[in-house]
């Protein structure tokens, strides 16, 4: 349908509705002067009804409202939490560095502890050198010395290694020269040269050793 007879039957519409509305109207009146109460009524119907929607306004909003408290609070909890979360990591992460640095400074603070005898014992027998005749007296505070240090580093965890009479082992031992030897076997250790260590089984330092060598029986 074209503008034009849209408009046309728009009118032709109106029309119709003008002409029944005088009807209408005439109607009422002869109605409204016979019954007068019924158009106070539907006003008040109407004001009821408008109440009504106004009051159901009034709690959706402030059902929102309440709503939109609730995730502020939630909101403002879940950042103080992410907040006390964060400082306590940051100082889990500061003091975990502090310890770092305070093992690299008095990680050998134990150790020294037990070095100290020795360093006492060694300053007595110093002292001992200017005034003793004794050379045997000499020789057991030497001795004294020796076995307070072994103990220390015993307590901290070292060991010798000491492979007199056993067999050669190159994860331990280190060859310094061979030597012919008819009293024990080929690859037998005849004499240590300097003394091994071991920390807690992991070697330190090898021990420097001189290795039996087989003697041929043309040779013997």
């Amino acid at each position: 349908m074209t503008y034009g007879g849209i408009c046309g039957r728009v009118a032709r519409v109106r029309l119709k509705v003008g002409v029944s509305s005088v009807s209408n109207n005439e109607k009422m009146s002869a109605e409204s002067n016979e019954m007068p109460g019924d158009s106070s009524s539907a006003c008040e119907g109407a004001d009821k009804k408008v109440a009504l929607l106004e009051e159901e306004e009034i709690s959706e909003a402030e059902a929102l409202k309440v709503k939109l408290e609730q995730a502020l609070s939630d909101a403002k909890a879940a950042r103080e939490d992410m907040l006390r979360a964060r400082a306590e990591a940051d100082n889990i992460r500061k003091r975990a560095a502090r310890d770092v640095a305070n093992a690299h400074k008095f990680g050998l603070e134990r150790f020294i502890t037990e070095l100290l005898p020795v360093k006492d014992s060694m300053d007595l027998g110093f002292e001992a050198l200017d005034t003793a005749s004794d050379v045997d007296a000499i020789r057991e505070g030497m001795a004294l010395t020796r076995k307070i240090f072994d103990d220390a580093l015993e307590k901290s965890g070292v060991k010798p290694i000491d492979p007199t009479g056993k067999v050669f082992d190159p994860e331990f031992h280190q060859a310094m020269t061979m030597e012919p030897s008819c009293e024990v076997a080929g690859g037998t250790v005849l004499r240590v040269m300097q003394m091994g260590y071991v920390l807690n089984d992991r070697l330190i330092r090898p021990a420097m050793v001189i290795v039996a060598k087989a003697v041929d029986e043309g040779d013997a």
